[in-house]
């Protein structure tokens, strides 16, 4: 074999092992991606079946509920304008109350409850994920609009 044939044949294995490593490696982190919705996301379907994603809001208030077994607790999420019923089985975090901000990683079941296999809560009285934050500002300001509507409607 020539050396010019040789360096070609060189190339363009080293061009397709560099593909394959490509491929194995987005393949990877497109299974590892997970995304972040809010409770009307999820309400609205918009969340995708079947997939693990992250949804995030305030834990409603009189929503937890623990199970007899000790590890099961079922609780609400809410942005305000939506809640989805969550179920988780484990030790929650110390941070976790009624009221304060939460993260939860899981799918959503047949039911339509949200299954999680992990939950986060904030870690002090300033921080809420970004996207949770600005979902919640956006359900309020949408709660308000309409509470101003029906207000203004009424009047006329």
């Amino acid at each position: 074999m020539k050396p010019r044939t040789k360096r070609i044949a060189m190339v363009a294995g080293g061009l397709a092992a560099l593909a394959v490593a490509a491929g194995l490696i987005l393949t990877a982190f497109q299974q590892n991606l997970v995304f972040f919705f809010t409770p009307s996301q999820v309400a609205a379907n918009e969340a995708p079946q079947g997939r693990t994603f992250r949804i995030g809001g305030m834990v409603e208030k009189g929503s937890v509920s623990r199970q007899a077994d000790g590890l099961t607790v079922r609780f609400q999420v809410t942005d305000t304008a939506k809640s989805i019923p969550v179920v988780y089985r484990g030790a929650l975090p110390d941070l976790f109350r009624e009221g304060k901000g939460v993260v939860a990683q899981g799918r959503v079941g047949a039911d339509g409850v949200f299954v999680a296999n992990e939950v986060l809560a904030k870690h002090d009285e300033n921080y809420m994920p970004p996207e949770a934050a600005d979902a919640v500002k956006r359900a309020h300001e949408t709660s308000r609009r309409a509470a101003q509507t029906l207000v203004g409607g009424g009047q006329r």
